[in-house]
């Protein structure tokens, strides 16, 4: 007990078991029999509440020892529950001469027993006795029990016989693992000795092969379930890839490998060297240390690192702001590096394991053989440097190794990825400048095979990052904002496997147009290196793109692109979000759009390579961001904006997709031509053009049934596959009629995403929405759906006062508060040729556009469309305006004064947005 302790300073501090077991035995003495448990239980709270009040102390003065604070928290544990089972032994249920089945032992298991907790970890126990059911095992147990739950404590607890442990642990992985971490607690050692020695015996001896394939497979569905990439922005640093839990699987393997009792013990048996076991022992002190500070600022047992508790952390962890790099970010950083060392760690364990047992079974084998490897050799299937020296004779070699994996198939031996990770200082400018080292690197970057794999596998040797130096400055940088779910150089690399899996067809069904076009593009290369460089400018203290641009066309000329290739991929790593931003936040329907889009790309080429370049670097932002309206969107821009390309400002075609989407709806629909001729008639061509078909189609029938029956007013919600419902709304149209639909919508309790406002030539309305609910999931139950559609009724009817209304309604803690967007509106008379087009960005919430929609009524002026884009955090909302007269807002005093509302609405989340009801 004392040398597992050891590491941890002035223990007695915490708690002094000798001394409390007195105080305790003379409370519990004093007390009538019937209160004796109470009293143990007061005793053992004041105690346990003081040393937990050191423990935190503690974090506060050393944040970062985060083995010790763990140890800490286990010691106070094993105190507190050695004198719970004294007192409960020896005053509620003493035995004077106890027979052989009155015997117990308690047993720490799982984390508990490895002597680690955190402050909210749970307690995990195993009570064993000789027999089942026994009567006084069963009292010392539950009144042990009683005593722990009324100190608040959170206890998995177990009762076994040996024979019960035995058997449970052959037939269950988790009991398996969570016994192979089992430590003496309490009680009868001799008890505690013979289930251990049994464990060995009938479990561990010779089942080590099946363990480490059953855990290896356990490890892999834990990553798949937890997003399987180590650079998520939220990452859960218990079960997630790369942290805790991987380390102790490791532990758990070598333990079970090699019957070893400490991780040190690893270094004797070969499985770690002695530099790897000091960086296991690094990732596992940082990782604690993140986890019990985590802890501690939640008051709970919190596993997941979420943007709120960041920035707290990282001013608890005594990270600073440097320029370019705040706190936040530069704690992040270091966390992921570690998780990144925690992924080496794995493969090098992994590698010592295969050689130490000399069977390739337990890794996937390769048997092919390759003709020519440059002096490498393959070992086991994989690639191996023939020497310790073998890249300090050649540098290049470093980027010949990857290349050479990509070429082949091959894997690379993880005792030759750290021997590359070692030596990455070899690459000096000299090497940088190589062709050969370029062309080289080229050819993994555009290979046709699996370029983001062998990509990730240089950038986790620290080669990429060495060989290009902008990539290092952006490795492991985490953008603090709720967009982007990966790293910066995690989103890169993915977009690199989206356009190759683009490339292959393999993406067809989800991007028709990309795969298309991919094929039309003359230079493949430019492309993929735009790709690679589109965010190489990240926390640069700038404009990214334009930074961007500046890097590329520096680094294209090395790479070995030529004048016009270099040209290209700058254009492109500077208008990177030129695509999205049209598409998501500007009327397509009005021509000024297209025209001064097609202005800006100024080539059908660049079109393609753009179109490309946007769709992998939105889907590359992470899962749920990619949906088929955004596809729509981009579909629509392509096309209208090629047309236009190809046959210069004619709009010859526009009228030909309209006929177009027109004659399909109609045959969809089953409708005959004169009747059909006369529904197409009330809407305006801009209509047709915004609308996906599958909207044409429920829009149809919406507006058929609501005009049958004469409804005064008709709302229907259909969800989608994507996560998003679409919401439209048939009305007469009137003023402040879309600041109604959206209050109705907050009231209901989703948010709105996108809104596509429409107006017949006959004075209806029709709004087409996309609503989420407020934390971006999916809002699709049913009674959720009909109270909402009820919300939007009301408001349409003005059967409720909305504001006061919002007002009241609670609204649901979101992220977005833990951000600052500093709100702005731009006003601009040129994007338009019939509207004046305001933009507002501010920090998202609920209700947020049903009040610039109020102000904008207030304002008196006409909403002629709206676009409603969120970026994480930010909201970018977009109007198409006129004034009353249906002319533009040209006077500059107006002008003003519609920023100036607007702002302060953006501006002020928390005050009240008053009701135009009233007003009316």
């Amino acid at each position: 007990m004392t040398a597992l302790y050891d590491h941890v300073p002035n223990r007695r501090a915490i708690i002094d078991r000798r001394q409390l077991a007195d105080v305790l035995d003379k409370a519990v003495t004093a007390a009538p029999a019937e209160g004796r448990r109470q009293v143990v239980a007061s005793v053992l709270k004041e105690a346990l509440d003081a040393g937990r009040a050191e423990i935190h102390r503690r974090i506060l003065v050393t944040p970062g020892r985060g083995l010790e604070l763990a140890s800490a928290q286990s010691f106070l544990t094993d105190q507190i529950l050695r004198l719970a089972y004294d007192a409960t032994t020896t005053h509620l249920y003493g035995m004077v001469n106890p027979s052989t089945a009155q015997r117990i032992c308690m047993v720490a298991v799982g984390g508990y027993g490895r002597a680690e907790m955190a402050p909210y970890s749970d307690v995990d126990l195993m009570f064993l006795s000789p027999l089942r059911n026994t009567a006084w095992v069963e009292q010392v147990v539950e009144a042990i029990l009683y005593i722990l739950w009324d100190l608040g404590l959170k206890v998995g607890h177990s009762t076994r016989t040996i024979d019960d442990m035995i058997r449970m642990a052959k037939s269950d992985l988790s009991v398996k693992t969570a016994l192979l971490e089992a430590r003496y607690l309490w009680g009868d050692q001799e008890l505690y000795d013979e289930a251990s020695r049994r464990f060995q015996r009938e479990i561990v001896a010779g089942q080590a092969r099946e363990y480490v394939i059953a855990k290896l497979a356990e490890r892999d569905d834990r990553h798949r379930r937890m997003g399987d990439s180590r650079y998520m922005v939220e990452p859960n640093i218990k079960d997630g890839k790369g942290g805790l839990r991987d380390l102790q699987t490791l532990f758990w393997i070598g333990k079970f490998s090699m019957q070893v009792q400490t991780a040190a013990e690893l270094v004797d048996k070969g499985l770690f060297s002695a530099e790897e076991y000091r960086q296991f022992q690094r990732a596992q002190n940082h990782l604690w240390a993140v986890r019990i500070n985590l802890h501690d600022l939640a008051g709970r047992a919190e596993e997941r690192l979420t943007f709120d508790m960041q920035r707290d952390l990282a001013a608890r962890m005594n990270y600073a702001d440097r320029p370019g790099m705040s706190a936040v970010e530069r704690f992040m950083r270091h966390y992921f590096l570690t998780a990144r060392t925690v992924g080496s760690l794995t493969a090098l364990f992994l590698a010592h394991l295969e050689e130490k047992h000399s069977r390739s079974a337990w890794v996937p084998r390769i048997t092919r053989r390759p003709q020519r490897l440059n002096g490498f050799r393959l070992v086991r299937g994989k690639i191996e440097a023939p020497s310790d020296t073998f890249f300090a004779e050649d540098p290049v070699r470093l980027i010949e190794l990857f290349q050479i994996a990509d070429t082949q198939g091959l894997e690379i031996h993880p005792m030759t990825m750290r021997q590359a990770s070692r030596d990455e200082a070899l690459i000096t400018e000299k090497v940088r400048q190589d062709p050969r080292a370029n062309a080289l690197f080229l050819d993994v970057l555009t290979s046709r095979r699996d370029p983001e794999t062998v990509l990730r596998w240089m950038n986790e040797a620290g080669v990429f990052g060495r060989f290009v130096p902008d990539f290092g400055r952006v490795v492991a940088k985490m953008q603090f904002d709720m967009y982007h779910h990966y790293t910066v150089d995690e989103h890169s690399i993915r977009a690199i496997g989206l356009l190759s899996r683009i490339e292959k067809g393999e993406l067809k069904e989800d991007h028709p147009l990309s795969t298309a076009v991919i094929r039309q593009i003359v230079s493949r290369r430019v492309l993929y290196v735009a790709v690679l460089l589109h965010d190489i400018a990240k926390g640069r203290g700038g404009d990214h793109s334009i930074l961007g641009a500046e890097v590329a066309q520096k680094l294209c000329p090395r790479f070995g692109l030529s004048p016009a290739e270099t040209d290209t991929v700058a254009w492109l790593v500077r208008q990177h979000l030129l695509m999205s931003a049209t598409a998501f936040k500007r009327d397509l329907s009005d021509f000024k759009t297209i025209l001064d889009f097609v202005e800006v790309v100024a080539s059908v080429e660049r079109l393609r390579l753009l179109l490309v370049l946007t769709v992998v670097d939105i889907r590359a932002v992470g899962p749920g961001i990619w949906n088929g309206w955004k596809a729509q969107l981009l579909t629509t821009l392509y096309d209208n904006a090629e047309e236009v390309l190809r046959l210069g400002h004619k709009q010859s075609g526009r009228q030909e997709r309209i006929e177009t989407r027109q004659q399909r709806l109609k045959e969809v629909m089953g409708w005959s031509a004169p009747g059909f001729e006369a529904y197409a008639s009330r809407f305006a061509d801009s209509y047709w053009l915004a609308e996906p078909a599958d909207v044409l189609a429920s829009n149809m029938a919406l507006v058929v049934d609501a005009d049958l029956a004469g409804r005064q007013f008709t709302v229907r919600s259909h969800p989608d596959a994507a996560g998003a419902t679409l919401v439209s709304v048939y009305a007469a149209d009137h003023p402040g009629l879309f600041y109604r639909i959206a209050g109705g919508i907050a009231l209901g309790g989703a948010t709105i995403v996108d809104a596509r406002i429409h107006t017949t030539r006959d004075g209806m309305a029709l709004d087409n929405l996309t609503i989420q609910d407020p934390l971006g999931g999916p809002f699709d139950e049913t009674s959720r759906l009909e109270r909402m559609e009820r919300s939007i009724e009301d408001a349409l009817a003005g059967r409720v006062k909305l504001a006061d209304r919002l007002v009241a309604k609670p609204l649901p803690r979101r992220r977005q508060e833990h951000f600052k967007v500093v709100p702005q509106v731009f006003i601009d008379n040129a994007a338009s040729n019939r509207f004046t087009v305001v933009e507002v960005n501010a920090l998202d919430r609920p209700a947020l556009l049903y009040a610039l929609t109020y102000a904008l009524y207030g304002a008196k002026v006409t909403i002629h469309s709206a676009h409603v884009a969120t970026y994480g955090e930010r909201a970018v909302d977009t109007f198409y305006l006129t004034d009353l007269t249906g002319e533009k807002i040209d006077s500059p005093s107006r002008l003003k004064a519609l920023e100036k509302r607007l702002l302060e609405v953006a501006s002020a989340p928390g005050q009240r947005v008053p009701d135009v009801a009233a007003a009316e």
